[in-house]
């Protein structure tokens, strides 16, 4: 026959620990991690239930010093953070880890001088025990704040002022932009031109390096139409740049998948075939791919375990585990398709 429930409004550890016929310095144990033998926890556990106990989160965390909780912080316009699917797909990574270790993710946007510092503050507070930070600049603020704090983050990407003990995930983007620009080029295109975003971050400006690379001699610095994001309407703007400056232009690699659909929308306005006139090629594998017409050739990157991995060594560092130095390249595919 099952206890009766508890008369107050809120069940208790004593509530817990007399209806499992266990101390109530056990139940503790069992709710903050410890150690207990399987019988007794597996009694607690039915008495947790039998009770209807809710653990007082906040009370934990007064005894424990953590919030339970870890930031997810993208430096990057709203609408972007909104309409990009890589960074929705890296933070559905973060969030499914973070999930599982009971961790709640606290999203935090950057889009002007005014985040900046109501989340350095936020950070300064103790409200998060770690960070994902995605799409850092050089010598960004929050950088800086991260590093004097010495709170357990993960960046993805690699700013060049990241410090050494701070570990990031990414991906090769010189690599992989020389990789797929190499490919484009071996399709007979002669004047092949870039739409390189983004060149205030570590994804950008390696992806232009890898385009310049693959081209060697034939790099035409005339051919390189920057603009400011990875999205839709930044490849419109430079599609449209390209063109004025070569109208002949027959190749051309954009910086990311969305940008790349602008491009295809603009080419397609100007009477150009795709990819009978101009190649086209993109970045990322994102949902972008596969909505433009003819689907994108494109570099697959894995954004989902991208998310997965930061958030496993913020979680890693949090519990005092040992964290090499340096970061972690994941593998980046060419996923080749009729638009080159």
């Amino acid at each position: 026959m099952s206890r009766p429930r508890p008369t107050s409004n809120r069940a208790t550890v004593h509530d817990v620990a007399a209806a499992a016929g266990v101390s109530r310095g056990t139940v503790s144990r069992v709710l903050n991690g410890g150690y207990v033998s399987p019988t007794s926890r597996a009694a607690i556990v039915a008495a947790i239930a039998e009770v209807g106990y809710v653990p007082n989160t906040a009370a934990r965390n007064l005894v424990t010093q953590r919030s339970q909780a870890v930031g997810f912080i993208v430096l990057e316009p709203h609408s972007l953070f909104l309409e990009d699917p890589n960074i929705g797909s890296i933070m559905l990574g973060a969030n499914s880890v973070l999930s599982v270790a009971e961790y709640q993710m606290v999203s935090l946007v950057i889009d002007s001088d005014r985040d900046t510092k109501r989340v350095a503050r936020y950070l300064s507070g103790g409200f998060v025990d770690g960070a994902v930070i995605v799409s850092a600049r050089v010598h960004d603020p929050i950088t800086r704040v991260v590093t004097d704090l010495k709170l357990p983050a993960t960046f993805v990407g690699h700013p060049p002022d990241l410090a050494q003990e701070i570990p990031f995930v990414g991906v090769d983007n010189v690599g992989s932009a020389r990789e797929i620009t190499t490919r484009l080029a071996a399709t007979g295109r002669r004047r092949i031109g870039m739409i390189a975003a983004a060149l205030n971050r570590d994804s950008g400006a390696d992806r232009l390096a890898g385009f310049r690379q693959a081209l060697g001699d034939r790099f035409d610095p005339r051919l390189v139409a920057e603009v400011p994001l990875y999205d839709y309407s930044c490849g419109v703007d430079g599609m449209r740049a390209l063109l004025a400056q070569s109208p002949h232009v027959d190749g051309v690699f954009a910086a990311s998948d969305a940008v790349a659909a602008g491009a295809i929308q603009v080419l397609r306005e100007a009477g150009r075939t795709v990819p009978g006139d101009v190649g086209v090629v993109g970045f990322d594998d994102s949902s972008w791919a596969l909505r433009t017409n003819p689907p994108l050739s494109t570099v697959h990157q894995p954004a989902k375990e991208i998310g997965a991995r930061a958030a496993d060594l913020v979680l890693s560092q949090i519990n005092g585990d040992h964290i090499a130095a340096g970061g972690a390249l994941l593998p980046t595919p060419v996923v080749w398709r009729d638009s080159a």
